[in-house]
């Protein structure tokens, strides 16, 4: 009899092989910081990246994309603008999308632009501890990008918004939590390298929505299936953490991680996968 650990690394195993033999198109409205890693790791991946964040060009791409990355890392005016396009067409289109909360609490614009995003229906939030507080409404947000609180501290918070939105929320820290306000999963995988690298964390927003586009909202509680959008997003996040723990076994420092990290994406096997991952289910 299967655990419900191992439903969930079975459906990692089939996830990875979809994405490369589908190619997801994934539109990114991202932050300028990081736009050219997160390209690379979606191209390392198997799925295929669309920097496309202008007004007039975002709505009419979020019908033909796979999935939408929206992270408001650097929202100037014009990308504000794009964001809520692409988002407006993304639920008419059906086109599931990602909510990257990048920095805010303490950063009025941005603040703002995302409780209105997270009010339109995203597929999953992703963010650090501080981030999904201030989300939900709980806190103040951390220092600029980094959390000040720990993950743990961020459970309640990550439940009340996933409730509240529809979403799947995933924390991201040294144990990535994700939960969709009735399960909880944690991952334990990864390596500290991650947040020596700029885009290490914005880049899995990028891959949650590749991985987004095979699952669905189920109201079972049951072990994951396929389908399953929680267990879609514990795919994706154990795919990018399990690569950079190979990654970092092959490196001296961030600049040789991260292109070890490209590399381990690119070249990740089932059999790594099943002996790698670390999934709890609570």
């Amino acid at each position: 009899m299967t655990r419900p650990a191992d439903d969930l690394l079975a459906t990692a195993r089939q996830a990875l092989i979809r994405v490369r033999h589908e190619t997801p198109l994934v539109q990114c409205l991202t932050n300028q910081v990081v736009s050219n890693f997160t390209a690379n790791v979606l191209l390392a991946l198997g799925a295929a990246p669309a920097m496309v964040d202008i007004p007039e060009e975002a709505g009419p791409f979020a019908k033909a994309a796979s999935g939408v990355l929206v992270n408001v890392g650097t929202p100037h005016a014009e990308q504000r603008a794009a964001m809520t396009e692409a988002v407006a067409s993304a639920a008419r289109a059906g086109t599931p999308w990602v909510l990257d909360p990048v920095a805010i609490g303490s950063l009025r614009v941005r603040t703002a632009l995302a409780h209105r995003l997270a009010a339109q229906g995203p597929a999953v939030v992703r963010g650090n501890a501080s981030e999904i507080i201030a989300l939900a409404g709980t806190g103040g947000g951390g220092r600029g990008v980094d959390a000040t609180d720990e993950v743990e501290s961020a459970a309640a918070a990550a439940g009340t918004l996933a409730r509240a939105t529809g979403a799947v929320v995933a924390v991201s820290g040294p144990v990535d939590l994700l939960t969709d306000g009735e399960r909880t999963v944690r991952v334990a995988n990864g390596d500290p390298l991650l947040t020596r690298v700029t885009g290490g964390g914005c880049a899995l927003g990028a891959v949650l929505a590749a991985f987004a586009p095979s699952a669905a909202p189920s109201p079972s509680p049951s072990p994951a299936s396929d389908g399953d959008r929680l267990a879609a997003a514990v795919a994706a996040v154990t795919v990018y953490t399990v690569a950079a723990e190979v990654a970092a076994e092959r490196s001296s420092g961030p600049g040789s991680f991260a292109a070890a990290f490209l590399d381990a994406l690119y070249g990740l096997d089932e059999d790594t996968l099943d002996k790698r991952a670390a999934i709890s289910w609570t």
